[in-house]
């Protein structure tokens, strides 16, 4: 009887991981459409609420392939951070070429929300 109780407990937590990891993937895509397309800025709020659901519930996902997905969406944000960073002195410089990075990385960071939505979906892990 116990090991039923485990494994209805692991089906559960298995589930309930799902479920935030397409609440974070949602937030992140409308972030992620919202960079690309002109005029349509949510706002980093939407950001920042998943990141924190991933840092969250990581420790949660240890050891199943869920977990990928979560190292997958914080990777994605703080690298996508850095860069933005990192290209904002052209900005300043020349307005062109910061349109192009910025647009560049746009596109890289809702690429990888699409990536990351397409294998949860199929239920499976990503080479983080």
């Amino acid at each position: 009887m116990s090991d039923l109780i485990d494994v209805q407990t692991e089906a559960e937590k298995a589930e309930g991981l799902q479920a935030w990891g397409w609440v974070s993937y949602v937030l992140h895509l409308i972030v992620a459409i919202g960079a690309v397309v002109p005029g349509a800025q949510p706002g980093a709020a939407l950001l920042i609420v998943a990141l924190l659901i991933d840092l969250v519930k990581k420790s949660d996902a240890q050891g199943s392939w869920q977990a990928s997905h979560f190292e997958w969406r914080i990777r994605t944000v703080l690298w996508a951070g850095v860069l933005y960073v990192l290209t904002a002195p052209l900005w300043l410089l020349f307005f062109f070429p910061g349109w192009i990075a910025w647009g560049l990385i746009s596109v890289w960071f809702l690429y990888r929300i699409l990536r990351g939505m397409v294998a949860l979906n199929q239920g499976r892990a990503l080479a983080v």
